[in-house]
This record gives structure tokens, C-alpha cells and sequence, in this order.
């Protein structure tokens, strides 16, 4: 992995931190994902219109990664909904980059040093010493939060396969997230008989801008995984758990107790030894 690229992923991952604290604030989750969703599938037009179609291989992927990002939004509704977002959004993001990383060498033979490894491990063992739980006779939220994380270790296996097989890694995610962009519309349509358009107009433009901040993020992750291993890829851009840590702190008012500074401390470790070791 270049040093171009490190920085583009961290720069991804600041922007997923943004648009997930956009989704916290939001009163209706289903709605505003609706309409993040949407305004990813514009911004993805010109992808679609400009530039080649992706190679046949790569159809299947496509059409596999959006079925399992609509889970993901979907359990990601659910596990804010049951759990605490302080608990649930670290246990989603820190379980995945070990899951990627199984899965990488499982199904695409992908090998990492213990170096690499070991990034990786301090990245997913700060994040999930971030959570913070309140009621440990519960384990609903976690388990959400849990399959949460799988599903976003599948859909980023599933996209690093392929966008290698695409021939062109933005033309991939312009197909995805035009695709992508439908079924949570027609999830909202069938439950509530309407569109999610009736939220007020600074709601519905700050979800289309949350939209495009997930386009460009995971964009760069799309086209990362064509040129890095996978769990270094995903390992960098959970990193915006570290991200969303600060963004709290400085735009919030929340706190950075002592547990909360370690768990960043050990992200921040493990990003320095994949970007010493890359």
C-alpha cells in the first residue's frame, strides 16, 4: 500500500465517522439511511454514465454487495435502536476487521505478516474497548451490534472480489451505490406508504450530504482493496472510530475519560504499525 493511499483511507474513514454522527443525530434512522442512500445513488450517476461498464465478472458481486449492505443498514437501525450507540457503533466497527481479515484468507488466499497482523488487532481490540456498557444482562444490543460487523465484513469481501474482477474499480461503486440506493426506499415505501420525503428540508439535506460522504468513503475503499489486502484496508478505515472519538469530544462536549484515551491510544498504535509495515 502507497503512502497515497494510506492517507486516502484515513481521510475515508474521518468521513465515515462525519456521516454516522450525522445518522446519530437524526429522530427517524430509516428515513434519513433512505435518503443517505439515495443521495449516494445520485452522486453516483456520473460514475455510471462516464465510464465503462464493469467487466461481466463482476456482476454478481455487484448485485451480492447490495443485498448485504440493505442487511447492514437494516441491523445497524436495529442496534442503535436496542443498544447504546456508545456500545453498539464500536462493536460493529472493531469486530470487522478481523472478520475481514479470516475471510480474506478463507475465500481469497490473501496472506498478512505478524507485523500487519498485529495492526490489525490493536486497531479491533481499541475499538472495542470503546464501548461502553451500561447493562451487562442484555445481550441483544451486542449481538446486533456483532452481526452488524459480519455484515460489514461480507459486503467488503464480496466488493474487494469484485472490484478486482470489474476492470475498474469506480465504475464498480457507481453501479453498487445506484443499486444500492433502492431497496431502503422501498423498505420505508412499504412500511410507511410514502417516500422518506416529508422530513423537513434541513433533515433531507443534511441525510443527501451524509449520502455523499458515504459515497466518497467507501469509494476509496472500493478502490483500496484493488491495490492492498483487505484487512489492512478495513483495519485503516475503522479507524474512524477513533475519528468519531475526537468529533465527540470537540463538537459534542462529550467526555474523554481515561478508558476512552487508552482505547484510542491503541488504535492510533495500530494504524503507525500498518502504515510502518505496509
Amino acid at each position: 500500500m502507497s503512502t497515497l493511499v494510506l492517507i486516502l483511507v484515513l481521510c475515508a474513514a474521518l468521513l465515515h465517522a462525519s456521516w454516522n454522527a450525522l445518522l446519530k443525530s437524526s429522530a427517524d434512522p430509516l428515513a434519513s439511511l433512505a435518503v443517505m442512500t439515495i443521495g449516494a445513488g445520485l452522486g453516483a450517476l456520473p460514475l455510471i454514465i462516464y465510464l465503462p461498464l464493469p467487466l461481466p465478472a463482476s456482476w454478481f458481486y455487484i448485485a451480492m454487495s447490495a443485498v448485504l449492505h440493505t442487511g447492514y443498514n437494516l441491523f445497524l437501525i436495529r442496534a442503535y435502536r436496542i443498544g447504546d450507540f456508545s456500545l453498539s457503533y464500536p462493536i460493529a466497527r472493531g469486530s470487522s476487521p478481523l472478520l475481514v481479515t479470516l475471510g480474506a484468507a478463507l475465500f481469497v488466499g490473501e496472506q498478512m505478516s505478524l507485523m500487519t497482523l498485529l495492526g490489525v488487532i490493536l486497531i479491533s481490540v481499541g475499538i472495542i474497548s470503546l464501548a461502553h456498557v451500561k447493562n451487562r444482562t442484555s445481550l441483544a444490543g451486542p449481538i446486533a451490534a456483532f452481526t452488524t460487523g459480519a455484515f460489514i465484513a461480507a459486503y467488503t469481501i464480496t466488493d474487494g472480489m469484485g472490484a478486482r474482477a470489474a476492470g475498474d474499480a469506480l465504475s464498480y461503486c457507481g453501479w453498487l451505490f445506484v443499486l444500492d440506493s433502492i431497496p431502503l426506499a422501498l423498505i420505508y415505501l412499504y412500511r410507511h406508504r410514502r417516500l422518506p420525503v416529508t422530513m423537513g428540508a434541513r433533515e433531507i439535506w443534511t441525510a443527501l450530504g451524509g449520502g455523499t460522504m458515504s459515497l466518497l468513503a467507501y469509494g476509496i475503499v472500493i478502490w483500496a482493496v484493488t491495490l492492498a489486502p483487505m484487512g489492512t484496508v478495513s483495519a485503516l478505515r475503522e479507524t474512524s472510530v477513533l475519528f468519531a472519538a475526537l468529533i465527540g469530544w470537540l463538537f459534542l462536549g462529550e467526555k474523554l475519560n481515561a478508558r476512552r484515551i487508552l482505547s484510542c491510544l491503541l488504535i492510533t498504535a495500530g494504524a503507525i504499525v500498518l502504515g510502518l509495515h505496509l
